[in-house]
């Protein structure tokens, strides 16, 4: 791996419709492309990272938990610097899992995460996992990129496929202009953020009661709001706790990543905020309507 680049990818298990609307409330310039069968890719166009304030890791952890958590599809970063390599899932509501190798490719990362992440991405439990473990083992002849390859090499059996020289270890800079020159590529920008809450499914975004790992189904689109735009969706009890409950989190999270100066978690606490007011402007203004509860 080049010494001096440090880069990232975001990689979505839904289509790019989906991923876009999520991507906007982080506020920073990205570029979408499709990367497979139901699969989504984000190439950060900024490097807040560069700065030295934070490391790339903890940014994208930040950025993952806020596109997973207002979702019903997970989120991978996938991340690498001068002397590391590695990734975070993010799903839901749920503890995010990771793995991390040096950058001659000495893990150093738990065991159970990897089983973890093929539980929860709903990977083959004998055949993929089996393929996975060896990156959790010494190996000379493998570095910091082998290893995330190997790794996206496993998911290609669900689908994803990365653009051209979109390659995990490439700088910022080429990883960019890679994503602008693919097929579909579009950039988001941040704006129009209080349409983008608005148009986030709420399916499957209840908090997991028991946090175990379970397998990654695909949505339903017959429950998705942004599909039907069911009313009733937004004055359910649990519609309501959850927006009540969004507040009570994202609140803390944005006093958190501005103090730490973060990123990742200011994004995270703001697509939180940003979801819970959407949903009670909602759940307010279907109340005041005739035929409202």
């Amino acid at each position: 791996m080049d010494a001096t680049s440090v880069g990232a990818l975001l990689l979505c298990r839904a289509e790019p419709a989906a991923v876009r609307p999520p991507a906007a409330l982080l506020r920073e310039p990205l570029v979408l492309a499709p990367a497979g069968d139901g699969w989504s890719v984000l190439v950060p166009a900024g490097t807040p990272w560069q700065t030295g304030a934070e490391p790339v890791d903890r940014v994208l952890t930040g950025w993952a938990t806020a596109l997973a958590v207002g979702a019903n599809w997970p989120a991978l970063a996938l991340w690498w610097d001068a002397d590391r390599a590695g990734y975070t899932l993010a799903a839901g509501f749920r503890r995010t899992v990771g793995y991390v190798w040096l950058a001659d490719g000495t893990p150093a990362g738990m065991d159970e995460a990897m089983s973890t992440f093929a539980t929860r991405l709903g990977l083959d439990p004998v055949l993929d996992v089996q393929d996975l473990e060896p990156l959790t083992r010494p190996d000379a002849d493998a570095d910091a990129r082998a290893r995330l390859r190997g790794l996206v090499a496993v998911l290609s059996r669900t689908g994803l496929a990365l653009p051209a020289d979109l390659a995990p270890g490439a700088s910022a800079e080429r990883l960019r202009a890679a994503a602008e020159s693919a097929p579909g590529a579009e950039p988001v920008e941040g704006h129009a953020v209080r349409h983008a809450a608005v148009g986030v499914e709420w399916a499957g975004v209840a908090p997991d009661p028991s946090d175990e790992p379970a397998p990654y189904h695909e949505p339903a689109p017959q429950h998705g709001l942004a599909a039907h735009h069911d009313p009733a969706a937004f004055r359910t009890p649990a519609a309501r706790l959850l927006s009540v409950v969004q507040l009570a989190v994202g609140l803390p999270l944005v006093v958190r990543g501005i103090r730490r100066r973060s990123a990742g978690w200011t994004a995270a606490g703001a697509i939180l905020l940003a979801h819970g007011i959407a949903g009670l402007a909602c759940d307010r203004l279907r109340t005041l309507r005739p035929g409202g509860r």
